[in-house]
């Protein structure tokens, strides 16, 4: 008899795995911050369909005429993200919080989604100076840039940070290395106020030369948890001493030619291209390319030789890869570090289409 149960027992208990829905939200309510008088705000949702089968989203409903709601209206994969937003319009001064409701085949109840926020009459648009943003506060930049550094001297970099929201905070950068340091002013930044932070290079604490990377975070307040969100690329490049040369001595020095100093790639279709830039030494002592490094990733780069007696050539292979360039932050780069006393530093620039 157990024999004769037990299948039919499987066979019913499967279908109701297979058709259960997960409708999952990063997160179900959002506080946009302020925003002025008639200037619409969106709060934007991430979901995701966890299900193994397809989710249809039939309606979202909000909760007043004042908001407008953009979904998906084909049927999402199982596994697939997708975004639902929400604009208010902002046409009433004051604190606004509106909700919407989600149904679709997910579940036999309506999820909901939350927006919040403040309009203000006297708000500034300060997304022009202020580009990135890092929850309530907003900087000039999310990138520091200490470039054609020499050993013992200092160089200083500034950020210009904005508090767009509604409480004081007191921003300051996390994970400083020792050859870093930073400054804010004022300490204490209240909303719809600017300030800057400053930031110094100790070069001496650079131990090699060439390009050296870091990533630093901005923080709120003290004892704020790191976030990859408030993320500051950091990059210096430290370059060997050249002592000053004689007419005669120039005339005996390397010198590098290279067949270009930019490489354009177009991928049309293809995940990854390759070029190559010929150098030649057309000087009369052996060239010595001491450091070859790239700022970012998505690229891989051989050499044939880094040390090249007068005449002599080699290739420099980049390969750029597609999908990785499309993540990556900043403009793509690669540093090369010579003898030559007139292209000690040189920086190859990757335009990738």
């Amino acid at each position: 008899m157990i024999r004769k149960i037990f299948p039919l027992f499987l066979l019913t208990l499967f279908p109701l795995t297979a058709t259960a829905q997960k409708l999952v939200a990063e997160k179900t309510t959002i506080d946009v911050g302020r925003t002025g008088y008639q200037m619409p705000i969106t709060a934007t949702f991430e979901f995701k369909n966890k299900s193994h089968r397809h989710l249809k989203i039939s309606e979202v409903r909000p909760d007043c005429r004042c908001t407008s709601i953009e979904y998906p209206k084909e049927q999402i994969g199982s596994g697939n993200n997708f975004q639902i937003k929400m604009t208010y319009d902002a046409r009433q001064l004051g604190h606004f919080d509106h909700q919407a409701a989600i149904i679709s085949n997910a579940s036999g109840k309506p999820l909901y989604i939350r927006m919040k926020g403040v309009v203000q009459a006297d708000y500034q648009d300060v997304s022009g100076t202020y580009p990135v943003e890092m929850g309530d506060l907003r900087l000039d930049k999310d990138a520091l840039e200490f470039d054609d550094v020499n050993k013992g001297f200092e160089q200083i970099q500034e950020l210009h940070v904005y508090n767009n929201g509604t409480s004081i905070y007191q921003p300051n950068l996390m994970h400083l290395p020792s050859y870093l340091s930073a400054v804010v002013v004022p300490e204490r930044l209240a909303p719809n106020r600017a300030g800057k932070i400053t930031v110094t290079l100790h070069s001496d604490k650079l131990h090699d030369y060439g390009l050296t990377q870091t990533s630093v975070y901005l923080a709120g307040n003290p004892g704020d948890k790191v976030s990859p969100d408030h993320e500051i690329n950091v990059s210096a490049v430290l370059l060997p001493a050249i002592a000053e040369m004689r007419a005669d001595q120039r005339m005996r020095a390397p010198k590098l030619q290279m067949s270009k100093q930019t490489i354009d790639i177009a991928f049309e279709g293809k995940k990854k291209k390759t070029d190559i830039i010929e150098l030649t030494n057309q000087g009369k002592t052996e060239l010595d390319i001491s450091s070859l490094q790239m700022f970012t990733g998505g690229m891989t780069v051989s050499l044939g030789k880094s040390k090249l007696a007068p005449g002599q050539s080699t290739k420099l292979k980049v390969t750029a890869m597609r999908d990785e360039l499309r993540k990556v932050k900043r403009r793509p780069r690669i540093l090369m570090i010579t003898n030559d006393p007139d292209k000690g530093k040189i920086v190859i620039d990757i335009n990738a289409k």
